[in-house]
């Protein structure tokens, strides 16, 4: 028993002693860049389950719990995050805006992770989980979907969604949710319905079609909210309770419902659409000569994409700037103001005007500026290069980047740093009113060649919504006897608190909206 146990103690000693080594020989590899290590990756299963554990797990929301205070402690705008299993990882964190644009400007020298975005790619290759030569084939496809003809139909849509809204709300003055994405979901789920597919849904849940056993919105919403367990649980498990069961139909019914479109489409007759889905089979067939089309699958996967973005994200957003306009009622004010002299007769103007909602717009900014839909994106280095940034001290540094070292785009820290956003914490739109911001320093749609394509899309649909709301009704946090005794801080920081789902998710916003008179 007794040499058993010395073989026992004589393998540990040489695991540590390999895992020390290890964690040593990547230190040295960047030149002991100031940063932190962990037992297990940012991106690992342990860090998508378990809270964060110092030393041994960072957490899945990290990057935007931290924000920029690692940099700061180490009085710089590039760090290190170094992790030992299941193999020593090195990884370098950047939220330095001149570095951050190196790598989104250097696609072949910095591209993306493949394996990092599986989660994406459930239904096939798509725009967003792709790289190289298959990304841009995707992307020459997916690029005439985002014209600008479809993004007046988005306006106009966002505006007809609204309207549904209050004709629902006719009936009462004073109306409350226990979370603002009870609202901000189906509008932006409305707005998709119309503008990717041509297909106006209603505010009532709909029955499920013959031959289905889950409408089209629920499963939608159900691959939104729990696609990280369809991606972690295999099958079997999933069929094991009656809501794990709901995920993998959700993920059945969904891939059918697509696919029935498709070939709805495909059959009708031709006739001129601006939806993107049109577009979008349009633009395949017409590269098809070319043989850079879209195979079944993978156009269901980009359509998956399509939704994923224009819904969740949009939706998140909008719940997290009505929390902002509630807990600051003093910028709900200057908003109001601004839509008033604008519309004055309450009748929304032609897309062509959007950019007279000039504090509209300052809103939406100033919410993904605080609340990026995505904190981090991650990369990685095919060679051995060098970024440049520069110590607290105003020095200039020469951060070595060995081949194979993960890179994150930390997109939060970037968006909190100080050298970039005087008071960084604090919610004030109105510091993108003025023309001297730094472009390179605010990225919530990425940035470079993988930038969104669809911004703009997002922005005429956000405009519309905090515009023709404000008008009509005020924001307010619900009031809640359990509550009745924090203060202001305590409340801010409760009806802001986000998790990190697949992308940034406000955790519950529960708000009132009141009609002006």
């Amino acid at each position: 028993m007794g040499w058993i146990l010395g073989l026992l103690a004589l393998a540990l000693t040489v695991y540590v002693f390999d895992r020390v080594s290890s964690l040593w020989k990547a230190f040295r590899s960047l030149n002991f860049l100031p940063g932190s290590w962990h037992l297990f990756d940012s991106y690992s299963l342990v860090a998508a389950l378990f809270p964060p554990i110092p030393l041994v797990n960072p957490g899945n929301n990290h990057h935007f719990e931290d924000k920029h205070a690692p940099f700061a402690e180490a009085g710089c705008d590039i760090i290190s995050i170094i992790s030992l299993i299941p193999v020593t990882t090195t990884n370098i964190m950047l939220s330095d805006a001149e570095a951050i644009n190196e790598v989104t400007s250097a696609r072949a020298r910095f591209p993306k992770p493949i394996d990092q975005y599986e989660v994406l790619s459930l239904y096939g290759q798509n725009i967003v989980a792709s790289e190289g030569e298959q990304w841009k084939r995707f992307r020459k496809i997916s690029a005439p979907a985002f014209s600008d003809d479809n993004n007046k139909l988005v306006w106009e849509e966002a505006a007809r969604a609204m309207s549904d809204l209050f004709e629902e709300w006719k009936s009462e003055d004073v109306i409350s949710v226990k979370h603002g994405t009870e609202i901000t979901m189906p509008i932006t789920l409305q707005v998709i319905g119309a503008v990717a597919f041509g297909t106006r849904l209603s505010w009532k849940d709909p029955t499920v079609p013959p031959g289905h056993r889950m409408t089209f919105r629920n499963s939608l919403r159900i691959m939104c909210e729990d696609l990280w367990l369809k991606l972690f649980l295999p099958e079997r498990v999933l069929r094991l309770t009656k809501k794990l069961n709901n995920i993998q139909t959700a993920f059945e019914e969904l891939q059918t419902h697509v696919k029935e479109l498709i070939d709805e489409r495909v059959r009708s007759e031709k006739e001129p659409r601006d939806d993107i889905f049109s577009t979008l089979i349009d633009a395949n067939a017409a590269v098809d000569s070319e043989s850079v089309n879209f195979a079944d699958q993978d156009l269901i996967s980009n359509i998956y994409i399509i939704l994923l973005a224009g819904h969740e994200t949009t939706a998140h957003t909008l719940c997290m700037s009505f929390a902002l306009l509630a807990l600051y009622p003093e910028e709900q004010d200057k908003l109001l103001k601004q839509v008033k002299a604008i519309m004055p007769n309450g009748k929304l103007p032609p897309y062509e005007d959007l950019s007279k909602f000039s504090y509209s717009m300052a809103i939406l900014y100033e919410t993904m500026r605080l609340f990026p839909p995505t904190p981090n994106v991650p990369k990685m280095s095919v060679e051995d290069t060098t970024l440049t940034t520069r110590t607290a001290n105003g020095e200039k540094l020469i951060v070595p980047v060995p081949k194979g070292t993960k890179i994150s785009l930390n997109i939060a820290a970037l968006h909190y740093n100080p050298r970039y956003w005087e008071n960084p914490h604090s919610f004030k739109p109105a510091r993108f009113l003025k023309n001297e911001w730094n472009r390179d320093a605010f990225i919530p749609f990425s940035a470079g060649a993988r930038a969104c394509l669809g911004r703009r899309f997002a922005e005429a649909e956000s405009v519309v919504v905090l515009s023709l709301l404000i008008l009509k009704y005020r924001i307010s946090i619900t009031e809640d006897p359990k509550f009745s005794g924090e203060t202001l801080e305590q409340r801010r920081e409760r009806v802001l608190k986000m998790r990190n789902s697949l992308t940034l998710t406000p955790v519950q916003v529960p708000l009132t909206f009141t009609r002006r008179a």
